[in-house]
């Protein structure tokens, strides 16, 4: 497919069947993550019945509720980065409008900035 040249960004945008690949493969990375941390809870959970609790268990629970923050967090971004995709948006930078270089989204594919624009968002 040819390059398609959005919001007169500088260089071209990724082809949106790549970034649908890449959206789907996050997506899947993200939901296999989140039933392996639900299964290891659900055993956590028949183990506190026999074990009455530990400090470790705690921990452990602490540690998985903080994972599954960050992973809950991350499916949100695959769902903007789906919606900007059907917008049209993707690869786009939701700051400038200057495009997304292509390595940077096959790397992140929800990114939503420059590398440049994103460490003075960070800041």
């Amino acid at each position: 497919m040819a390059p398609d040249w959005r919001w007169g960004a500088r260089t071209p945008v990724m082809d949106d069947s790549e970034a649908t690949q890449l959206l789907n493969a996050e997506r899947s990375r993200i939901e296999e993550a989140l039933a392996g941390l639900e299964a290891s809870a659900r055993r956590d959970r028949e183990d506190a019945t026999q074990d009455h609790g530990e400090a470790g268990d705690l921990v452990q629970a602490g540690h998985d509720a903080g994972q599954r923050e960050q992973l809950e967090a991350e499916l949100r971004a695959v769902e903007s980065a789906e919606q900007r995709l059907a917008s049209g948006t993707y690869g786009i930078s939701v700051e400038s409008g200057e495009a997304i270089p292509d390595d940077r989204l096959r790397a992140q594919p929800t990114s939503e900035r420059t590398v440049a624009e994103q460490a003075r968002f960070d800041a």
